[in-house]
């Protein structure tokens, strides 16, 4: 049986009489990618820096590659890498500068520091920028950089919080492929984040942290799953074709405004032609037809009662 890369059982944190983290279980397993979400305050943070030694828990297990966080720090931090909501890098240094001062930190000889650093501007297309002030850098920039630095030692497990916070669509989408090209290289992603739609594109699972417990967790389609509110919308070209759909299906809610009939239902092929042919059957035909099934937006807000879309920064 293959170790899990994080295996987390009742961790317990708190500060005087505040509890932070009230008992989590976790398990991730080594090559995924594993999404910790939750609304500010959570724990998110807190869990993170348990998993990476920089705080020690109050109670419970967490051992990460292998390793026992307590009493085996050293291990620990040699296996990981840690990228922060806020890049790191040394703004007054180039680009090439930033990750030959990671080499230099770490136990790699100078030449293969060398070739480590070419490697990495080539991955994360950072190039023709190399030799250019980090403070001329996008934000996009900036972050692959700050990522290539945590890459420098070869980490076996990445630790990404909230890794694409303030970049713009197409800066986030070329972060998801670099995460996506890690994790096929055997890499261990645990991401944190407050964006939905990153977590559904990128996670392999996913835990839902409220309150310091863990309220949901698996993957993204079973939380889905786990919530009512799948419905079928029909539009309709004129009010009587609404009033006569809406007498054929008395179990629908009308919107006389927006001329629509929302029909409780699924997306199931079968249950979309019985509908239809209801309609048929009296020769009424929809405008428009739409299926509605909750998404992570839908269970995170069933599940913590915030609106991630309030929440984000």
């Amino acid at each position: 049986m293959t170790t899990p890369a994080i295996a987390v059982s009742g961790l317990r944190k708190g500060y005087q009489d505040k509890t932070v983290l009230d008992g989590i279980d976790l398990t991730v397993p080594a090559g995924s990618i594993f999404a910790l979400l939750g609304p500010n305050g959570a724990g998110k943070t807190t869990t993170v820096n348990v998993l990476t030694t920089l705080i020690k828990a109050d109670g419970g297990t967490v051992r990460v590659a292998g390793h026992d966080a307590a009493t085996d720090a050293k291990e620990v931090r040699k296996a990981i890498g840690v990228t922060g909501q806020f890049a790191a890098v040394d703004e007054l240094l180039t680009g090439r500068e930033n990750l030959r001062l990671m080499a230099d930190l770490g136990p790699v000889e100078a030449k293969e520091g060398r070739r480590i650093v070419a490697d990495l501007l080539l991955r994360f297309e950072l190039t023709e920028a190399a030799d250019k002030p980090a403070s001329t850098y996008s934000g996009g920039m900036r972050r692959k950089l700050d990522l290539a630095m945590t890459l420098v030692g070869s980490p076996k497990i990445v630790f990404l919080d909230e890794p694409t916070t303030g970049l713009d669509p197409r800066s986030r989408r070329t972060m998801w492929s670099i995460i996506r090209a890690l994790v096929a290289d055997g890499v261990t992603i645990f991401l944190t984040t407050q964006y939905l739609e990153e977590a559904d594109q990128l996670a392999d699972r996913i835990a839902v942290l409220d309150g310091g417990r863990i309220v949901a967790q698996g993957t993204a389609e079973q939380l889905k799953r786990q919530m009512p509110g799948s419905h079928v919308r029909l539009r309709f070209a004129t009010a009587g074709e609404l009033d006569a759909a809406a007498r054929i299906l008395p179990e629908a809610v009308g919107d006389t405004e927006s001329l629509t009939l929302k029909v409780p239902g699924d997306s199931a092929t079968k249950s979309l032609r019985e509908l239809l042919a209801r309609l048929a059957e009296h020769s009424v035909d929809a405008e428009e037809l739409t299926v509605h099934t909750p998404d992570l937006d839908d269970v995170f807000l069933a599940l913590t009662g915030h609106n991630t879309k309030t929440e984000a920064k």
